[in-house]
């Protein structure tokens, strides 16, 4: 590649793709993940692509509306994600990139870099100066009954996962402690346990139950306190026996140099529809760096691959398959590890899937 493409057209789809497993959660079930699939044509004949998961299919039109608005202020201009981001940042100063407005702007973050990787013919993580390596991944579950869900968290063990997430906060403290323990049995000691409490308590009360699960051996404790509330975290991490772990709705960087600042976290996990996409990434990466945080992942099992292989403190990439129903081909797993693919971040729609599953 001598020169680099130019933005044609982007085009942003919503889709409710089905996922192999309803994900329970204190707030209900999400049987089909809410997605904006995001198509960046270039004049190379090009298309750099990515996905935003909206959490609700409330979310679906406005993020797409807002990535066909932003389309009119990249045509014409070269695949350089941070200069478009850059650009685009300063276009949102007024009104603040938080929320839809910075989910959209990280997914198209995603798509460009993914139209570069596949100009030059090379997945996104060698143009990022790394090789695609083998990442370990944890396999992450809602709320779970240890009787009912017995087989499905066998299965996982079967299929080579050494560490497994489970949602808890929804019961009251005895019911989630009964529920840990049955879960650390059927999995066995050589399984790495994390808990999610999904930002569902005082520091107080996630004190007392953090207290009650530590003889269940966890690798992390996930949100336990809004995540917002950096100095609650920072009170939980004081007391806790077991690690604390944030950072999935971390806006941008500098929202995890604040939470650094205030020794909310022992681990860090960003989400990169929130972080800023594959240039966001970057930025954080540094900065879990320079503060010895072991970093993780939040969905975007496809990209994630390629940014943790060139993290310093790469630790877990969470596997959550949200996007696998309208993928040409789902990311293969080996091994309980996941491998970066390309070109690009390795993604193409199955279009007859898409079709199916658009949301009008």
């Amino acid at each position: 590649m001598t020169t680099p493409p130019t933005i044609r057209s982007l085009r942003a789809r919503s889709v409710l793709a089905p996922m192999p497993r309803p994900l329970r959660t204190a707030s209900g079930a999400i049987p089909a993940a809410p997605l904006v699939l995001i198509d960046v044509q270039t004049d190379q004949d090009v298309v750099g692509r990515a996905y935003v998961f909206c959490y609700t299919p409330l979310m679906l039109k406005p993020v797409s509306a807002i990535l066909n608005e932003i389309e009119a202020l990249i045509v014409g201009k070269p695949v350089a994600p941070a200069d478009r981001f850059h650009d685009l940042s300063r276009t949102f100063r007024l009104l603040g990139r938080q929320g839809l407005v910075g989910m959209a702007l990280s997914g198209l973050d995603m798509a460009l870099w993914d139209a570069l990787g596949r100009a030059a013919d090379r997945p996104v993580v060698e143009l990022l100066g790394g090789t695609a390596t083998p990442i370990p991944a944890y396999d992450s579950f809602g709320l779970v009954d240890p009787v009912a869900d017995r087989a499905m968290l066998e299965r996982s063990i079967g299929a080579g996962f050494m560490a497994i997430k489970i949602k808890i906060g929804e019961r009251c403290a005895a019911e989630d402690a009964a529920m840990v323990r049955a879960v650390r049995d059927i999995i066995g000691a050589d399984i790495q346990l994390m808990v999610d409490l999904n930002q569902s308590q005082s520091a107080t009360d996630a004190i007392r139950r953090i207290d009650r699960l530590a003889a269940c051996d966890l690798t992390w404790v996930e949100e336990p306190v809004a995540a917002e509330d950096l100095e609650g975290h920072a009170r939980v991490r004081a007391a806790s026996p077991v690690p604390v772990q944030t950072g999935e709705n971390w806006w941008f960087p500098a929202d995890m140099a604040r939470a650094i600042a205030a020794g909310a976290c022992d681990m860090a996990m960003p989400d990169l529809i929130k972080i800023g996409g594959v240039t966001g990434w970057l930025r954080a990466m540094a900065l879990a760096e320079a503060a010895s945080l072991p970093l993780s992942s939040h969905l975007f099992v496809e990209a994630s691959a390629h940014v943790l292989a060139v993290s310093p403190t790469c630790h877990f990439l969470e596997h959550l398959d949200m996007a696998g129903a309208v993928m040409a081909e789902p990311v293969p797993l080996a091994g309980g590890m996941i491998t970066a693919r390309g070109p690009g971040l390795g993604m193409a729609w199955n279009e007859d899937a898409v079709a199916r599953f658009l949301v009008a």
